[in-house]
């Protein structure tokens, strides 16, 4: 599965992990993307959306 939405754009981002003793390991932060059927066109079908344009009514589910 895609880790970026299809609608706005959001993906994966990445940083430091910071220990106690301030080592930086790299890592990284998923956005929360879902799998969401739609209907265009009269036809059905599956995109990845990440939540934030699901709540806000971006999607229109089918």
């Amino acid at each position: 599965m895609s880790k970026k939405c299809e609608i706005c754009g959001k993906g994966q981002v990445s940083g430091n992990n910071v220990s106690h003793s301030n080592r930086h390991t790299r890592r990284k932060w998923n956005a929360n993307i879902q799998t969401v059927k739609v209907e265009e066109n009269g036809t059905t079908r599956r995109i990845n959306v990440c939540t934030r344009c699901i709540k806000s009514g971006k999607v229109s589910r089918a």
